[in-house]
Formats: structure tokens, sequence, C-alpha cells
């Protein structure tokens, strides 16, 4: 059985992050989850649950404290799962949406991993972020979380060799559209979630384990000789073209 670590997971109240603390705590890990609305953490299995705003400093400081409070360090894991999308072309894409789709993105991400390398400089750790298929390849209509999710990645990559001496491992993944509470306005119609099914070389749409387990095995030691990295978990939507039939 592998030994028992401490593990953050911030957007713990969506679908990946809940799926997620399942996945760690199923394996005999500390979690603790946090979200910005506590009540939303009811049903999502975790030995500690925190409200807290990953968009501020503030926010993070205090959910860093808490859990160093009940765990007796920083948490040696962190699974950044916070997000919000934005389909609209840039010609209609308001400044204050825009900015907002950055601020919940890319200064969530910047905020929770600077919080967390100041808790685990000298002790290594593991750190995993959510970004996009968006990111790495253009789809309309989806610039600005396209963008929010491009610096995202620039900043895993960046963070990776900056800390690298340290023991400090920064990956991502990038899923394509996933079935999830945050996707369910798109995929209640039959006719898109059938179009959007077509989209991807191994039929289907990702599901929250799917992307989950992706998370957990980039924070396993397993995947100790991994840095730097972006795994799309996205049905092979970004690398290959199928043969028509």
């Amino acid at each position: 059985m592998a030994i028992s670590k401490t593990f953050l997971v911030t957007g713990a109240a969506g679908g990946i992050g809940a799926a997620l603390c399942h996945l760690l705590s199923a394996e005999g890990h500390r979690v603790a989850a946090v979200s910005r609305e506590a009540g939303r953490l009811e049903g999502v299995t975790a030995e500690l649950k925190i409200q807290a705003d990953c968009t501020t400093a503030e926010g993070v400081a205090a959910m860093f404290a808490q859990a160093r409070e009940t765990f007796g360090e920083t948490p040696a894991g962190l699974a950044h799962c916070v997000g919000n999308t934005l389909l609209t072309p840039l010609h209609r894409t308001r400044p204050e949406a825009w900015a907002d789709v950055m601020r919940v993105n890319l200064d969530s991400a910047y905020h929770t991993l600077h919080g967390w390398i100041n808790g685990r400089q000298r002790a290594g750790g593991s750190a995993v972020v959510v970004s996009s298929v968006v990111a790495r390849i253009g789809v309309a209509n989806h610039e600005a979380i396209a963008a929010a999710k491009g610096g995202l990645e620039a900043l895993v990559r960046s963070a990776a060799a900056s800390y690298a001496h340290q023991n400090l491992r920064f990956n991502a993944v990038a899923p394509g559209l996933t079935d999830t509470p945050l996707t369910a306005p798109l995929l209640k119609s039959d006719a898109f979630r059938e179009a959007a099914t077509k989209q991807y070389p191994l039929a289907g749409l990702q599901s929250a384990r799917d992307v989950a387990g992706v998370m957990a095995w980039l924070l396993s030691d397993e995947a100790s000789r991994l840095t730097g990295q972006i795994l799309p978990v996205d049905g092979g939507f970004t690398s290959v073209r199928p043969l028509v039939k």
C-alpha cells in the first residue's frame, strides 16, 4: 500500500476536483478539499473542508494556514482545479468578462502556486493544475479561456524549471470537453452532445474520473520523473486524425 501523504485540492466542489478527492482519499491519503462555497463541499470525500477564495492572496494564505493546522505541514501534493469558461468570440468579449476569466483561471493559479511553493521549499512535492485542449489547438469562440489556459501552461513550465532543484514538480492536464456540472448546460442538448462526441478519435466524452485518474497519477511517486509536462486527456483530439469511415 502506498504511504499516506497530504494533499490539497482546490475547486473541489467541481466534477474533476470532487472525483480527485475521492480517488486520493480511497488510496488512504489525507485530503483537504477547498471551495469558495462551503455548502458545495457537503458530498466531497475529504478529511478537511476549507472555504476559501483562491483568486486572492488573502484567501490562499488562509487556506494553507488551515491545512497546516490540521496536517502539520503545507500539503505535499497540490491539485488546482479552479476554473470557469467563456464561449464568446473575441469581438463580443466584454472587458469585464475577459478580466473575470483571467482572474478565475490564471490569477488563482498564480496565488495558489505562490503559496504552495513558499510552504514546500526544500521539502519537495508535486503540483498539478487543470488546463484545456483549447490552449493547445485553436477552437472557435474560445479566445479568452484559451489565453488564460495558455498562460497557465507557461506558468507550469517555468515553475518546473525554477524549482526542479528543490524537487518540486509542476505538471498540468489539458482535458477535452468533459462531462461535469460546469459543462452540463452545453451537454443537455442531445444534438450538441452527439456532435461533440464525434470530434474525438476515441468516441465519447471525458468523464471527471478519467481526468482525475491522470491527475492522481501525476501527483504520485510513479510520476516522479515528470515535470513541466502538459498531458492532454482528450481522446486524441489534439494529436491524431483517425480514418474517416
